[in-house]
């Protein structure tokens, strides 16, 4: 740990299976804010630290998020269970937006590859975040011109795993407020994407979500975070 035997020959511990040389670490000056509470608890031990090293610089281009709620270290995805639990469990977004995995005093800021929170469908039909905690819809959402699906929840804006947006699209509403066949779910899509972007509705655990249209390009800034987090200029 930092002011012990490893900091003293250039090298942190990252997440505990792996080691970051000093020469990875930059200063961030745009992000440098301490975690806001979120819908995530830090673990106690990871406070301690927190206090008792309190400088520790912060890591950039290591961790990242993808569309499918993959922790990626490098680019590969992450074997160990125990580690992708403990970075889920501290997952944390600052003040201006950035996302980080709190690795004991030291933060991991996340590149994401679509947006900070994904969602997808446990065995009893809930949704749940790709930290396995439980989503709290607002009852708005989105759709981008590739068909992606968005939600707002209670801890951002949350991207729908591909492999669960047919169960959602299958509950669209039509005006009546009944379930749409599939003819009609095609021609609600097409209606949405297209350029007057109708509205449309579907019902998720007995609450009706509104849709919108979204372009991807404008996701980002649109709900106020930052998928590819950079040290300031020094």
């Amino acid at each position: 740990m930092p002011g012990g035997s490893l900091a003293a020959h250039g090298h942190y511990r990252v997440g505990w299976p792996f080691w970051v040389s000093h020469n990875e670490f930059r200063v961030s000056r745009r992000c440098l804010t301490f975690p806001v509470p979120g819908p995530t608890q830090m673990d106690d031990a990871v406070l301690r630290a927190m206090a008792r090293w309190p400088n520790v610089p912060d890591v950039y281009g290591w961790l990242s998020l993808d569309k499918r709620g993959e922790w990626r270290l490098k680019g590969g995805t992450i074997g160990n269970e125990g580690l992708r639990a403990f970075i889920s469990r501290n997952y944390l977004r600052t003040p201006d937006g950035c996302y980080v995995f709190q690795n004991g005093p030291q933060r991991v800021f996340v590149a994401l590859a679509y947006t900070p929170w994904v969602l997808d469908i446990d065995g009893s039909g809930a949704l749940r975040t790709h930290t396995a905690a439980a989503a709290v819809l607002s009852g708005r959402g989105w759709m981008d011109e590739s068909g992606a699906l968005l939600l707002e929840t209670d801890a951002g804006i949350a991207l729908v795993d591909d492999r669960d947006l047919e169960q959602l699209t299958a509950a669209m509403l039509n005006v009546n407020g009944q379930v749409m066949s599939d003819d009609e779910q095609i021609q609600a899509v097409e209606l949405l994407l297209g350029p007057e972007h109708h509205k449309l509705s579907l019902r998720w655990g007995g609450q009706r979500i509104d849709l919108d249209f979204v372009d991807s390009n404008d996701v980002a800034a649109k709900f106020n975070f930052e998928p590819e987090p950079v040290p300031g200029d020094e």
